[in-house]
């Protein structure tokens, strides 16, 4: 049915070529193109933290031939993966994550190809911003604990890709880091300050977390300025994701909340003009 579109778009003069892949690639993922990143100091912050994401994690998972989470926005599944991972369960908030791994348990290959770029809206209001980020926090937690004992007797992949999976990208990323984040930055520095007793050597206080932000901030050295307002803004967004993940992982009430991420497309009528949706400047 493809090839057969293909060629009738083909016979009107249509640049399109129709192609079958012989590999076991079984996705590729694009880079987010961000049309609104400048609309607000929210939106700024947000593009330094999803360009360290894309540009660190998702393609250094790809060079290296490790597992990286699957973009639902700029990224294109083959079918055979799909079916052959078991397809699509909403037994999370994360669907695309889900079938990620498992597709990674059938040792299939992920590509990220950072040429291609794909438009995409950044949610420009706090609260859309709270409730993506508890979706992601919750169900990635969520997905750890449905699925580790899966990973840990899975007899098809290397026990690196196992601990990758398990320890790096799941348990220490979407379970201990919100809840360590939280817990030094809003407790143990701020104890420390009212209490002489509480003591953090400096490598501690000042070094690790300077390292932190200036990876995250090195892609974008025209945002630099904001690096204490990005601080501050993660700060408060701890203790929401330490909360989501905690809801995840223990499975408690409101674990499978679905709230659609509100964008700025979404609430302006179709005869208003979206300034948020303009080509970016050359």
């Amino acid at each position: 049915l493809v090839e057969l579109e293909c060629q009738e778009w083909a016979s009107k003069k249509i640049d399109i070529k129709y192609e079958v892949r012989n590999n076991r690639k079984g996705y590729k993922a694009g880079a987010l193109k961000k049309v609104n990143y400048d609309a607000c100091l929210m939106t700024r912050i947000q593009k330094m933290s999803l360009d360290y994401h894309f540009k660190v994690e998702q393609e250094s998972g790809s060079f290296m031939h490790a597992f990286f989470g699957f973009n639902g926005t700029a990224g294109v599944w083959r079918v055979s993966a799909i079916n052959e991972s078991g397809g699509w369960k909403d037994r999370t908030t994360v669907e695309d994550m889900d079938l990620a791994v498992r597709a990674c348990l059938k040792e299939w290959e992920f590509l990220y190809v950072g040429d291609i770029r794909v438009k995409s809206e950044l949610p420009s209001t706090f609260k859309a911003y709270r409730h993506q980020q508890h979706r992601w926090t919750c169900g990635a937690a969520n997905l750890f604990r449905k699925m580790g004992w899966e990973i840990v007797t899975n007899k098809g992949v290397s026990i690196w890709k196992k601990w990758h999976l398990l320890y790096s990208f799941l348990f220490v990323r979407r379970v201990i880091a919100p809840i360590l984040t939280f817990l030094f930055y809003c407790v143990v520095i701020p104890l420390s300050a009212m209490v002489p007793e509480v003591h953090i050597p400096v490598w501690g206080l000042v070094y690790i977390p300077t390292a932190i932000t200036v990876m995250n901030a090195i892609r974008n050295p025209g945002s630099l300025h904001l690096m204490p307002f990005w601080i501050l803004f993660e700060n408060v967004m701890s203790m929401h994701r330490m909360r989501a993940a905690l809801t995840g992982l223990l499975e408690t009430a409101h674990v499978n909340d679905w709230v659609v991420t509100e964008k700025v497309g979404d609430l302006v009528k179709d005869d208003f003009d979206v300034p948020l949706l303009e080509p970016l400047k050359p």
